[in-house]
């Protein structure tokens, strides 16, 4: 066996290997060997088929495996006898051809390429500075939160007969769609309910039937936006014959004990109090995305290395697939988001890069500091994920039992928050009061509202 080192640049290492036809051929003499007293052919004694004999019939089918095996231990050599840390597991490029090796003609010669993980200094956690931000639960949103719940659980009675549909009214209507005077999927319903005046509908359709009575029919008339979802009647006029059956208006809005006892509680200061512990959980989640994208930005700014070729490349491949298929399901070229392609590809890898280089530090501050995800963790992710699909979850857990590469994608995610709530127990954080719009901004629109 050769092996030689070809390629030596920055993270990745090439090496070439030669295995000699003499020596495939003593492996597969020995493994003969192995099991020649174990062999039952005919016209021979147990046992006593020649190895001769046994390699003319078995040699050619026993190859493959001998060659499969000397290609994982001669790569497995390359690593270890140069002390090498791969980031992937070691690529294989055949440069002979397998059949000659195979039947014995030529050397097997192969190329092994390998990314190496990169060394780096870790930034010491308690040095970072960073900034969370965070907002106190009004009074007044309390309320606005208490009256929507209010009009949610609002009540309405029948108007009296004859009476004419106002805005605010509930209306049960039956209606059929037509466009071009042909009906179309999904423009057809019985016993709908709807308020006039939500919004729930096209643009246009609930102002055409403030005044409508109880029995009436009447065309409405619509254009579907431009930007409907269903393309074959984004744009164009459609008209619905709307049957009313029912009137009724909305009852007295009332905010009190006994609004409190219908939604299952015991009075009106219960529910607020509900409402406000539901809105600070809000505000915590909102509070933590903003303190989790200082961290990685900290994190992304006091880190520099190489970063292993493959890694970025297969992150950069799966982001911008993404990308291509957004972009083709909108309908879209990269022009049109105001960048070349190119320009835009190299967007995203920036993005790949950024995204490896820090999987890599919290990979490495959670194996220094023995940050673990327990299986139960993992377990309680996939009964989350299993209630998602209802009267399948039998089939999630066995998915993720027999996929070890989807528990890794599961596992990935709650290891990196048990790392970030890690480093933000050691840092630097100061708190920043702002208002609930900005809270729930976008980190980065907030951060360029913070700035300006």
């Amino acid at each position: 066996m050769q092996i030689t080192e070809t390629v030596s640049e920055g993270l990745r290492r090439e090496y070439k290997i030669v295995i000699g036809a003499k020596d495939l051929d003593e492996r597969l003499t020995g493994k003969l060997a192995e099991i020649q007293p174990r062999m039952h052919l005919k016209g021979f004694r147990p046992g006593k088929a020649p190895v001769s004999f046994l390699k003319k019939s078995f040699g050619k089918s026993m190859m493959g495996e001998i060659v499969e095996q000397a290609v994982s231990e001669s790569s497995q050599k390359a690593v270890t006898d140069n002390s090498l840390k791969p980031a992937f597991p070691p690529r294989v490029e055949l440069a002979s051809e397998l059949e000659n090796v195979v039947n014995g003609n030529s050397d097997l010669e192969f190329t092994v390429k390998v990314d190496l993980m990169p060394d780096f200094d870790l930034i010491d956690p308690a040095t970072l500075k960073v900034e969370k931000l965070v907002a106190d639960v009004t009074d007044e949103e309390v309320n606005d939160a208490l009256n929507r719940l209010a009009e949610g659980a609002r009540t309405y009675s029948p108007r009296e007969e004859g009476a004419a549909a106002e805005k605010g009214d509930a209306v049960l209507i039956d209606f059929v769609g037509k466009v071009d005077g042909v009906e179309f999927a999904g423009g057809k319903a019985e016993g709908f309910n709807l308020t006039l005046g939500s919004g729930q509908l096209i643009p246009g359709f609930e102002d055409q039937l403030i005044g409508s009575k109880v029995g009436e029919t009447r065309d409405v008339n619509v254009t579907f936006p431009d930007d409907y979802p269903e393309a074959s009647l984004a744009g164009k006029p459609a008209v619905f014959a709307v049957t009313v059956k029912e009137v009724k208006s909305p009852d007295t809005l009332a905010i009190d004990d006994e609004l409190a006892k219908r939604l299952g509680l015991d009075g009106l200061a219960t529910l607020k109090d509900r409402i406000r512990d539901q809105i600070k959980g809000d505000f915590a989640r909102a509070s933590r995305m903003h303190l989790k994208r200082r961290i990685l930005d900290a994190l992304d700014e006091k880190h520099n290395f190489p970063l292993p070729p493959t890694m970025v490349e297969g992150e950069f491949d799966s982001i911008w697939k993404a990308v291509e298929a957004e972009l083709q399901q909108e309908g879209k070229k990269a022009e049109d988001e105001g960048k070349t392609e190119d320009e835009l590809k190299k967007e995203y890898h920036d993005i790949a890069e950024r995204r490896v280089r820090l999987g890599l530090v919290l990979a490495r501050l959670g194996e220094q500091n023995g940050i673990t995800v327990a299986p139960d963790e993992i377990n309680r992710a996939i009964s989350m994920r299993a209630r998602q699909f209802p009267g399948q979850e039998q089939q999630v857990f066995q998915f993720y039992a027999n996929n070890p590469q989807a528990q890794a994608e599961i596992r990935a995610p709650i290891f990196e928050e048990k790392v970030v709530d890690f480093i933000a127990e050691l840092a630097d954080v100061t708190e920043k009061t702002v208002d609930r719009e900005t809270l729930f901004m976008d980190p980065d629109e907030a951060a360029e509202k913070l700035k300006a």
